[in-house]
């Protein structure tokens, strides 16, 4: 009966998404059949899931004295990935993700920071969610509207409501379906509140300086992550971050270590190794002229929006810039004339999160499709979250890049996602969560010297090779 009942769910959506998409319908339609032939599983959208993490993986303690693992508290709360059997690759998952209708209505208001890093000058944005409300500012996305400088002078508060810090994809930002599906199920009467820090330039916010953002842009959210531990001080602070944005919050993270403010966090669809990334956006006509084409375009397009801003390096020449049609084009002629990269290679090499993995020191989940046609598979750090407690990688075998969706239009990843920041704040101790490893928090190895001391040489995941002069 329940196979029975799935199948009539799957035939009722595909007539409605027929009606509704039907050149979209016809392309499924056509290799369906194929596909299933070789693997009946997915008429039913079921997907593989598979864990990668520590041995020892790291211990916690819940609040009525129980002890789990990381590992295993993981497989337990993240749910089976059944998946829309139409959207049966990462290609259509992928797609999708644009065509999906607007079913989430979230609200914010928004908030203008000045970083106060001379390095890193600028303002910057946070959008904060609120309750429903009716005001419009048409000069911001849907749903979206300042607040007034009352109203920013009254936002403290001294209450113990878990926070999540989110962090939006390339040219994003908090109107984002993707990033709302995660965060809807945990604001209101999911008991939580949030805030999104907007990369600047996106989401039609102004910059004031020549400085943008990259992958490595960690200033940011660095700063606001300060300012809501002085404002909202009994807050438990969590964050996650989606695409670019997760290979950002990876290296903050990662950053600050045992220092980190977050209790725990969440990467879904992370580039990782964005040099391997890059080689896999290029493998291929649909790859290159599809997803590298349309992420450059976007780029040049924020670009444009602010010229006037970003031309002010001398570096940057303008006309390079508008020629630029690949993804990896646009860093070639932006960040590495900004950053002092020599090539895009040398700059997605420096601003991988891949090692940063390895310096976390607070529970950290991460989420991805072996199929996802964005980020290449082979970048995923299977071997490196082997080597530290704090981290677990769960893979699926479909799902593309920030899809994952199941009949219906809800996606897995955002039940997975709510249901690990909910246990972590509800059910476990944080304030017992071990932030030092056993045996050291370096990885060292040795070389053994015949009647001499032997050398020890010590690998460090965060010694990057960009950096400022005398800091």
């Amino acid at each position: 009966m329940v196979v029975r009942g799935m199948a009539l769910d799957t035939v009722n959506y595909a007539l409605q998404q027929a009606q509704d998409y039907p050149a979209f319908a016809a392309t499924i339609c056509l290799v369906l059949l194929t596909t299933l032939t070789g693997s009946p599983g997915k008429l039913f959208g079921m997907a593989k899931t598979r864990y990668w993490h520590s041995t020892k993986s790291l211990i916690l303690k819940t609040k009525d004295g129980r002890t789990t693992s990381l590992a295993q508290l993981c497989k337990s709360l993240i749910p089976p990935c059944r998946l829309n059997p139409l959207l049966y690759n990462g290609h259509l998952q992928t797609i999708w993700t644009v065509l999906a209708r607007d079913t989430v209505p979230i609200h914010y208001k928004r908030w203008i920071f000045d970083n106060e890093d001379p390095i890193y000058t600028g303002q910057f944005s946070v959008d904060f969610a609120t309750d429903p409300n009716d005001d419009h500012d048409s000069t911001l996305p849907p749903r979206t509207t300042y607040y007034s400088e009352q109203e920013f002078k009254k936002i403290g508060s001294l209450d113990n409501r878990p926070m999540l810090v989110m962090l939006h994809g390339l040219s994003g930002g908090s109107h984002e379906l993707y990033l709302r599906h995660v965060l809807a199920p945990l604001i209101g009467k999911g008991g939580w509140e949030a805030c999104v820090v907007i990369a600047r330039g996106c989401a039609r916010t102004k910059i004031t300086s020549s400085v943008l953002y990259n992958a490595r842009a960690t200033w940011d959210v660095k700063q606001i992550v300060k300012w809501l531990k002085q404002t909202f001080p009994n807050r438990p602070l969590f964050g996650i971050g989606f695409s670019l944005g997760a290979n950002i919050i990876t290296n903050y993270i990662a950053e600050e270590g045992s220092n980190c403010a977050f209790k725990a966090a969440v990467v879904l669809s992370n580039p990782w190794d964005l040099h391997a990334g890059n080689l896999a956006l290029q493998r291929g006509w649909f790859n290159r002229n599809v997803y590298s084409a349309t992420m450059g375009k976007s780029m040049v397009k924020l670009f444009d929006t602010h010229v006037e801003q970003v031309s002010k390096n001398p570096k940057v020449d303008v006309d390079l810039v508008r020629s630029s049609k690949y993804l990896h084009e646009f860093d070639r002629h932006v960040q590495c004339p900004t950053w002092g990269y020599p090539t895009e290679g040398a700059y997605y090499r420096d601003a991988s999160s891949v090692d940063s993995l390895l310096a976390i020191r607070i529970p950290f989940l991460a989420i991805h499709a072996e199929d996802d046609p964005v980020t290449a598979s082979e970048a995923l750090p299977r071997e490196e979250v082997q080597q530290t407690p704090y981290g677990v990688l769960c893979t699926t075998s479909t799902g593309g890049h920030l899809g994952w969706f199941e009949l219906g239009g809800t996606r897995w990843c955002a039940r997975a996602a709510t249901a690990f920041f909910q246990k972590m704040a509800q059910d476990i101790d944080l304030d017992a969560i071990s932030r030092t490893d056993a045996d050291g928090s370096q990885l060292e190895g040795q070389i053994s010297r015949a009647e001499r001391q032997p050398l020890k040489p010590v690998f460090e995941p965060m010694r990057r090779k960009m950096h400022v002069p005398g800091q």
